[in-house]
């Protein structure tokens, strides 16, 4: 049994919006056997553009039901039926919603009609409710209100069963098939190409925009896990919504995917990818000679073509680690920026000579190079011949790539010229000391 189903909504995400009319045709796959139609009184004003649209106004629904009033007799008609509807995923999950609101919970397997005529009519240009009745010559009475629609739907179906669709019908319902939790514009051939193997995936809307970066130990599982709740929020199902196609990187291990996916993140910045988002390190520790000849240390923002000693997010936590060395090593505050008044006569009388003064900054400068390592992560490549390399180069990931007849790891100029670089964050900077920390015999020591 068939619950054809079609609602009218204030706006297009089942959280914050209401149902304004449903209508429900139960059908046994021959003819229709029972209905249901009404209006609703969806408890919050009528937007004028969904007037425009239905022809439904805050007037018409003063006095109708609200869907508490009806929502035993929906789920007694929705109960053990298969729940059919054009981009059936919008339909389900208003009433899925208003059901759960009332304490009632739905789960039923669902059909799609936009889905179902690709299969049965895979020559046609569009799948939207008008024009495939167009196509079909299948009359649409009162257009855009849940019983003209649903009604319309009815004759759909019918016209799919008279031209084998219970076979496609047949297939979408098992409980293996993707059809029952994909996107409306994504197919199961989408996710079959997808590997079982780590990697980054992409989603992309429909201009082939990238919208979404996620990284997985299995790339397959891990995107079909994104469709299989059907929450009603409106950036979930915006998201959704938005999902035209997927590609991917396939990645040697978690490690990999998990910088790349990181990289991508600050290159691509997404839409909906809300976390990694914070602002690149600002800042950087700098030191260079003055006209007097002495070495001096500033904390500055930094400058893409001038390398620093250390990079920092924020200001405060670059002063703090300068103040640090200023007291272990006896640096002058004002030579450091730290203080930034002009120097005394009687300062500038009281200075070391810059031969006295700048061993100090050295000395300095050589127990922060200590506490910053350079380092190589070598782990398995993607195939035998092969191993995947990540570079610390004083404290700072540098970049990664793969060594091919790997024997013994290059130098530092050759493994630059090897791995391809990649910028800076503590995302995966943190990561890389935690992978280290637990795998320490897949981290090689450089000397810079």
């Amino acid at each position: 049994m068939y619950a054809i189903v079609d609602i009218e909504t204030t706006g297009g995400h089942a959280s914050s919006n209401g149902i304004t009319e449903i209508a429900v045709l139960i059908h046994d796959g021959k003819k229709v056997v029972k209905k249901f139609e009404t209006l609703l009184n969806p408890l919050k004003k009528i937007p004028y553009f969904i007037t425009a649209l239905t022809g439904i106004d805050n007037a018409m629904v003063a006095n109708a039901p609200t869907f508490s009033d009806v929502a035993e007799i929906v789920f007694e008609l929705l109960r053990d039926k298969i729940f059919v509807a054009h981009n059936v995923n919008f339909d389900y999950s208003f009433v899925k919603h208003q059901l759960k609101s009332c304490d009632i919970d739905l789960t039923l397997k669902k059909l799609c009609t936009v889905r179902l005529g690709r299969k049965v009519f895979p020559e046609l240009h569009s799948y939207s409710l008008g024009n495939l009745c167009r196509a079909l010559k299948i009359p649409i009475d009162n257009r855009h209100r849940a019983g003209g629609d649903a009604a319309a739907t009815v004759l759909l179906f019918e016209k799919y069963l008279q031209n084998d669709g219970q076979l496609h019908i047949d297939a979408m319902l098992k409980k293996s098939s993707a059809e029952q939790w994909l996107p409306l514009h994504l197919t199961k051939a989408d996710i079959q190409q997808l590997p079982n193997k780590p990697g980054v995936y992409y989603f992309n809307n429909e201009k082939n925009k990238i919208i979404y970066v996620g990284k997985a130990v299995n790339i397959k599982k891990r995107v079909s896990s994104h469709f299989t709740h059907n929450e009603g929020d409106k950036k979930r199902q915006n998201f959704i919504r938005n999902i035209h196609s997927i590609t991917y990187t396939e990645c040697a291990s978690e490690l990999e995917a998990l910088v790349l996916e990181s990289a991508e993140i600050k290159r691509l910045w997404p839409k909906y990818n809300a976390s990694q988002k914070q602002p690149q390190q600002k800042f950087g520790l700098y030191m260079f000679e003055d006209s007097k000849g002495y070495l001096r240390l500033a904390i500055d923002k930094r400058r893409k073509h001038l390398p620093s000693l250390y990079n920092f997010n924020l200001l405060h936590e670059g002063l703090v680690m300068l103040k640090k060395m200023i007291e272990e090593f006896g640096l002058n505050e004002k030579l450091c920026f730290v203080n930034k008044l002009p120097l005394t006569i009687e300062e500038n009388l009281a200075l070391e000579s810059p031969n006295a003064y700048n061993p100090k900054i050295n000395n300095a400068v050589e127990a922060l190079n200590k506490q910053l390592p350079t380092f190589a992560v070598v782990d398995n490549g993607k195939g035998k011949e092969e191993k995947l390399c990540l570079l610390i180069e004083r404290g700072n990931f540098w970049g990664m790539g793969y060594l091919s007849n790997y024997k013994h790891l290059p130098t530092m100029p050759e493994l630059k010229e090897i791995l391809t670089p990649y910028a800076d964050n503590d995302y995966i900077r943190n990561s890389i000391y935690s992978f280290v920390e637990m795998n320490p015999e897949k981290k090689v020591a450089l000397a810079i």
